[in-house]
C-alpha cells in the first residue's frame, strides 16, 4: 500500500483542507494520513472561525506518522503562521524522505485569509525551497511574485520568478483567468501547457487541494512529476465536472465521482 501524509488545516464543511485530501488519496488508491495545522468553522459561504494548533503539536502529529509509517510523498495546505511553517519545514527536513507537494494556500474560496502577512516570508524562505512541486494559482502567484497576471505569457514570467525561489517545479493554475483552463507546468527550463475546457459552475469548492493532493498520491504511486500533474489535472477537471449544489454557497468538487469516472 502506498502511502501520503497531508499537512493542512481542517475544513468542517468538508470540501476542503484535510477532508478533501483525504477523500482525494483514497480515491486514487493511496492510504492517506494527516497532520492538521489549524481547525476552521467553515461552510460554503465562508470561513467562521480560525484556530491555529500549537506548532509543537503540528510538530508532533508529523512525528508520531513518519516514525511509524513509511510515507512515500506529502503534501501541505494551509499553514496560518510563520510559526507552523517553521515547525513544518523542520520536520521536512529531518526525515527527508518525502516527495514534497506545497499548496500555498492564502485565501479561501469565500475571501478569508488563511495565511498570515508575515507568515509569507517563513513559506518563502523555509517552505518553497524544499518543495518538488509548488501549485499556486494565479493570486497566490502574484502575492509571491508583485506581478499582475492577466494573460498567458504573464504566467509565464511569474513562473520562472517562483522557481527561482527554489521549488523544482512549479505549477501555476490558470483557472482564474479567463478561456480555457490552461495550468502551466515549469521544470526551470520548460514549459507544457495543461489544457483542459473551463467548466461554467460556481462549486468549485476545494479546487486547489483536491489538485494538489492528487498529484502527492501520484508521486506516491512512483510517477514521474509531469506525468503526475497530466493525470492530476485530468482528475481535477472530472472533480470540477462532477461538483455539486452543496448548502447555501459554493459547492464542493467531488473527487469520488471523479475518480469513478476516470478510464484507464
Amino acid at each position: 500500500m502506498r502511502t501520503a501524509l497531508t499537512i493542512a488545516g481542517s475544513d468542517s464543511g468538508g470540501g476542503a483542507g484535510i477532508q478533501a485530501d483525504l477523500k482525494t488519496f483514497a480515491a486514487l488508491g493511496i492510504f492517506g494520513t494527516s497532520a492538521i495545522t489549524s481547525v476552521t468553522a467553515q461552510n460554503t459561504v465562508g470561513v467562521q472561525g480560525v484556530y491555529d494548533l500549537p506548532p509543537e503539536f503540528v510538530g508532533r502529529q508529523i512525528d508520531s506518522v513518519l516514525e511509524d509509517i513509511h510515507i512515500d510523498a506529502a503534501k501541505t495546505g494551509m499553514l496560518s503562521s510563520a510559526a507552523i511553517i517553521e515547525v513544518v519545514a523542520e520536520k521536512v527536513k529531518a526525515y527527508a524522505t518525502m516527495r514534497l507537494v506545497v499548496d500555498p494556500v492564502m485565501v479561501a474560496k469565500g475571501g478569508a485569509s488563511l495565511l498570515r502577512p508575515d507568515a509569507v516570508k517563513a513559506l518563502v524562505e523555509r517552505l518553497l525551497p524544499l518543495a518538488l512541486v509548488l501549485t499556486p494559482n494565479v493570486p497566490e502567484a502574484e502575492a509571491l511574485t508583485g506581478l499582475t497576471i492577466t494573460e498567458l505569457n504573464g504566467m509565464r514570467q511569474a513562473a520562472r520568478q517562483i522557481h527561482g525561489l527554489g521549488p523544482r517545479y512549479v505549477v501555476l493554475k490558470g483557472g482564474h483567468l479567463g478561456g480555457r483552463a490552461i495550468d502551466l507546468l515549469f521544470d526551470g527550463s520548460h514549459f507544457t501547457e495543461l489544457d483542459a475546457e473551463r467548466i461554467d459552475t460556481p462549486h468549485t469548492h476545494g479546487t486547489g487541494c483536491v489538485f494538489s493532493a492528487a498529484i502527492t498520491a501520484e508521486l506516491a504511486k512512483g510517477s514521474p512529476v509531469p506525468e503526475a500533474v497530466a493525470i492530476a489535472k485530468r482528475f481535477i477537471t472530472a472533480a470540477i465536472h462532477y461538483g455539486f449544489r452543496l448548502g447555501k454557497g459554493f459547492g464542493p468538487t467531488d473527487p469520488m465521482a471523479a475518480a469513478r469516472s476516470l478510464t484507464p
